[in-house]
């Protein structure tokens, strides 16, 4: 336990770094599946059963990685928990609906006749919708510090919208992957248009942060803080450059480069994520409580940090061989 230095710091360090890689993974993962289903509404029924069949491996194990971190977050930091639960049960609650709406839509659609198929698409893009918002809406309230006035409900609406324009951007990237024919042209021009719904996402989450909390203006502002960060913006300003300009040119007849939109957006959310956390380090609960302050005791992180060694590299190992296993163009999907 002592091997690293002071266990009460390097393990509050090593969780916070947990909990951050499963947030992430998750946003990514669960994004693009939340996004599919968000753009239900613009497919015909064939299309819909092939989006359907292009998330239809991976979309309940990508939910793993929200029980691992809301997991690590109870155990490793249970104070910071119980205020941030506190402070957002309700938009949780939606969140937990959607994500059951969701599920089990998604396997009864498959099953149900015909004329019951258009009310399971309905309740898919309800649960996707509310998952999408509720997730925004909790991401504005922790920006804000979880205060609740008129300004900051405000504001975690309009990130609410961000946010799920951004699924439903990464979403549509997916689909350029894994489909084919008008269905990816149609993934294009959707994602053409939300891409100007992730770039307002980024700068108005860039601007309100520093503005809202001086702590945070002045890790990014100060020297030569401001310089050595200056690689974040300007490498998230080309990708979307590039994003653009790859979108301009997709679908290509030999269905070359499909895969940069997708491969790009993940970069882009990554470069984001890194961003906030800079920001709001070493808080966990925004300039109220440190991961420090809000920690496990040592004896019981590092028990704890044991069972994680050996769970972790299982969910990475699944991860990995089921997006190996079904690599390639969606095909169709059936329980039969």
């Amino acid at each position: 336990m002592y091997l690293f230095g002071d266990p009460a710091t390097w393990l509050p360090l090593a969780f916070a770094t947990l909990l951050g890689l499963s947030i992430l993974i998750y946003v990514v993962l669960d994004g693009f599946d939340l996004g599919v289903g968000v753009l239900f509404p613009f497919a015909d029924q064939d299309e819909k059963d092939r989006m359907v069949a292009s998330i239809g491996p991976f979309w309940d194990a990508n939910e793993t990685w929200l029980v691992l971190a809301i997991g690590i977050l109870l155990v490793a930091f249970p104070s910071a928990h119980g205020t941030i639960l506190t402070a957002l049960y309700l938009p949780v609650a939606v969140m937990l609906v959607g994500l059951i709406l969701r599920g089990v839509s998604f396997e009864f659609r498959v099953k149900a006749p015909i004329e019951h198929k258009g009310a399971w698409d309905a309740a898919f893009y309800t649960g996707s919708m509310m998952t999408s918002l509720s997730q925004g809406y909790m991401l504005g309230m922790y920006i804000m510090g979880l205060e609740v006035t008129a300004f900051t409900l405000a504001f975690s609406a309009v990130t609410a919208v961000f946010l799920t324009v951004a699924y439903s951007f990464i979403g549509a990237t997916w689909l350029i992957l894994k489909t084919e024919g008008a269905l990816q042209l149609k993934a294009v021009q959707w994602s053409k248009g939300g891409i100007w719904g992730v770039v307002l996402g980024l700068g108005t989450i860039s601007v309100a942060s520093p503005l809202v909390s001086p702590r945070i203006f002045e890790k990014w502002f100060s020297m030569p803080e401001f310089f050595l960060l200056l690689p974040l913006p300007l490498m998230s300003g080309a990708l979307i450059v590039l994003l653009w300009l790859a979108l301009r040119r997709l679908p290509t007849s030999d269905d070359s480069f499909a895969w940069f939109p997708f491969a790009a957006t993940i970069v882009l959310f990554v470069l984001g994520f890194f961003g906030m956390a800079y920001s709001f380090y070493p808080f966990i609960v925004p300039d109220q409580l440190t991961i420090y302050e809000a920690a496990s005791a040592p004896e019981s992180l590092f028990i704890i940090l044991i069972g994680t060694l050996f769970v972790l590299p299982m969910i990475l190992g699944y991860t990995a061989l089921a997006y190996t296993v079904f690599r390639g163009k969606a095909t169709a999907l059936s329980y039969d």
